[in-house]
């Protein structure tokens, strides 16, 4: 708090892109807004206003939109990165092509990229050249865009292999309506981000299906579970899974109809097919692509993964979602405490 203004480019106009830069324009940044939609600049510039993804919210000047991504880069030294998962190599190509300094890419984007199974900053770090590229940080956390943009409190965390990057981050960002915390663990943090994505699908599928609170507790709890293990087996710290970036990730978009996630499952869960339930969103739902990912990975690093297969076959597979969950309850029994162990034991080999 009481940093001294800075340029910032936020790139990617919808609802969180666009959240993330009214709460640094709060702390007094310069904040350029880039899109690839002349239409939506062109209405943040005259109207201050995002009508498809903040309805009702009024953007502050410090708030300029922007259809040129070198002049948006133009002097910047710190670019927040909040394009869909599948638009990152697109999108970083980009900004490689005009790139004339390095910065520092804070993504907020929440997923894993099929076939490579490479998280953000991975992808970040394979297509942008050394020369340009300062540092990679992750800023994740369960955070609503629309509660963001109404200044209702808001707990965050951020993560990078140099955590005086993430510190930076934290300090741009940092207010009394957005709390920032620091976690050294980069995967832990963006496995949590990411993976929480697909059980807040399969929680929708659940409420779609009418099955009640329980059914979605107990999800969510051996969701985590599933995070865990396989996070854990990739190298990240179990404990980041009890913070910010796990279980409260988890818990805000399982239970929240702000959930895009949480949404499309509620619709899967009333019958619709996949097809029928992404034409009806209108926005990217990233944890269909990520149950893709995670199905994948699971094979890769032989871990059990019962909600995110039975979610798989559910999406790609054609398997009604009532089965699925029914296979889940049938599955064979097994002591609780035995993965928490596991997953301990994981940490200490």
């Amino acid at each position: 708090m009481g940093q001294k203004s800075e340029t910032i480019a936020v790139l990617g106009a919808g609802s969180w892109g666009t959240a993330l830069a009214l709460v640094l324009a709060d702390n007094g940044h310069h904040v350029r807004l880039w899109s690839h939609n002349e239409n939506q600049v062109t209405e943040i510039n005259q109207f201050h206003t995002n009508k498809k993804y903040l309805p009702g919210i009024n953007l502050p000047e410090l708030i300029v939109g922007y259809a040129s991504l070198s002049d948006s880069l133009s002097g910047v030294e710190t670019i927040i990165l909040a394009v869909p998962t599948k638009a990152i190599r697109e999108v970083i190509g980009k900004i490689a092509s005009v790139a004339k300094n390095p910065f520092i890419i804070a993504h907020v984007s929440k997923g894993i990229e099929p076939g490579s199974l490479m998280r953000i900053t991975e992808i970040i770090e394979e297509e942008m050249p050394k020369e340009f590229l300062s540092d990679v940080v992750v800023l994740s956390g369960p955070s609503h865009a629309e509660e963001v943009s109404l200044r209702h409190p808001t707990t965050v965390t951020v993560s990078s292999k140099n955590m005086e990057a993430a510190g930076k981050i934290q300090d741009l960002f940092i207010n009394n309506n957005f709390r920032v915390y620091t976690n050294s663990d980069l995967i832990g943090v963006e496995i949590g981000g990411a993976l929480k994505n697909i059980i807040a699908l399969a929680a929708g599928i659940t409420d779609g299906l009418g099955y009640g609170d329980n059914a979605k507790a107990a999800l969510i709890t051996r969701g985590l579970a599933e995070i865990a293990r396989l996070g854990t087996k990739m190298g990240a710290n179990p404990l980041t899974f009890s913070g910010l970036a796990g279980i409260g990730d988890l818990i805000v978009t399982c239970t929240s109809v702000h959930s895009r996630n949480w949404r499309a499952g509620n619709l899967l869960g009333k019958g619709k097919t996949l097809d029928e339930v992404l034409d009806n969103m209108g926005m990217v739902v990233e944890g269909v692509r990520t149950t893709k990912a995670a199905y994948q990975l699971a094979k890769k690093y032989d871990v059990v993964m019962p909600i995110t297969f039975a979610l798989y076959d559910v999406l790609f597979n054609g398997k009604n979602a009532k089965d699925g969950v029914d296979i889940l309850m049938g599955r064979g029994k097994k002591p609780e405490m035995e993965d928490l162990t596991n997953i301990l034991d994981e940490r200490h080999d």
